[in-house]
């Protein structure tokens, strides 16, 4: 078993993969790699098929994936009809929300081909604001300025934003 010391001098190329990855993906570029070392310890691998589905519109949302390798697409259910939203490759992200609350999904994602996901999941940000709050703060300022992003994206595009709130 690796010692403490031997954990923050080496890095296997599996894992220094995982962490340029994780350096490429705008939630956590403003990590140190010894922040990024404590949320990589929280995350998750996941493995899909081709045309498996991650998670169903409508279901509780649980966390959100970046994905490793492999193409996704994220396609909605509209008055019957399913509507594209995106088809995401390596180093993207979806299902942000979901670290927020609970609301159901708003949109289906599933495997276009054999992709592994990297998912962070709402118990573990909580978790992290337990233990370390600070990363976990930044990780969250961040969070926020993306779906701020894509909220300016959505109404800019003429679409319409299901959870705007004026006072």
């Amino acid at each position: 078993m690796a010692t403490l010391l031997e954990k923050l001098l080496f890095v296997s190329d599996d894992e220094s993969e995982v962490y340029a990855l994780l350096r490429a993906t705008p939630l956590f570029q403003q990590l140190s790699l010894r922040e990024l070392r404590q949320i990589e310890s929280i995350l998750h691998e996941r493995n899909y098929v081709p045309d498996e589905i991650i998670f169903e519109q409508g279901e509780e949302g649980l966390g959100l994936y970046v994905v490793r390798s492999g193409r996704v697409r994220v396609s909605a259910l509209e008055n019957g009809r399913e509507r594209e939203i995106a088809t995401l490759g390596r180093g993207q992200f979806f299902g942000e929300l979901a670290l927020l609350d609970g609301s159901p999904r708003s949109a289906q994602a599933r495997a276009v081909e054999p992709s592994e996901l990297i998912g962070f999941f709402r118990p573990d940000l909580q978790k992290l604001c337990d233990t370390n709050p600070r990363i976990a703060a930044k990780f969250s300022v961040e969070l926020a300025r993306w779906i701020g992003k894509r909220l300016r994206e959505t109404i800019q595009n003429g679409q319409r934003a299901t959870t705007v709130h004026t006072a």
